[in-house]
């Protein structure tokens, strides 16, 4: 019989789980904010579009979220901090887009 053990995955250690929860702290607040929005949106009446394009507003912090923890898990702690950031200001962006789309058009409304 081989005695064959599967290497366990050291734990992420005190300072990356600081730096992962307060990130996600401000990821939780971009996802908040996106499902509210939907919500005072949503009773206008949207097209497909709309609702396509908010309900991804909803989803994407989640996703950078996930990307950027599995881009910085096995890196330093200011390193991981810094994906971190970078991932927010995408998530920024992307609002941002979302926010003048919604205020500057009515492309996604049902009209």
């Amino acid at each position: 019989m081989s005695d064959t053990t599967v290497p366990q995955t050291p734990a992420l250690g005190l300072r990356k789980s600081i730096v992962v929860g307060l990130a996600g702290l401000f990821y939780a607040y971009a996802v908040w904010n996106a499902v509210a929005y939907l919500m005072t949106v949503a009773p206008a009446g949207i097209n497909a579009y709309g609702w396509f394009v908010l309900i991804f507003s909803v989803l994407f912090p989640i996703l950078v979220f996930v990307v950027s923890y599995v881009i910085g898990k096995r890196r330093s702690v200011g390193e991981l901090a810094m994906v971190m950031v970078a991932g927010l200001a995408l998530v920024a962006v992307f609002w941002m887009n979302v926010a003048a789309l919604s205020l500057l058009t009515t492309s996604f409304l049902a009209v």
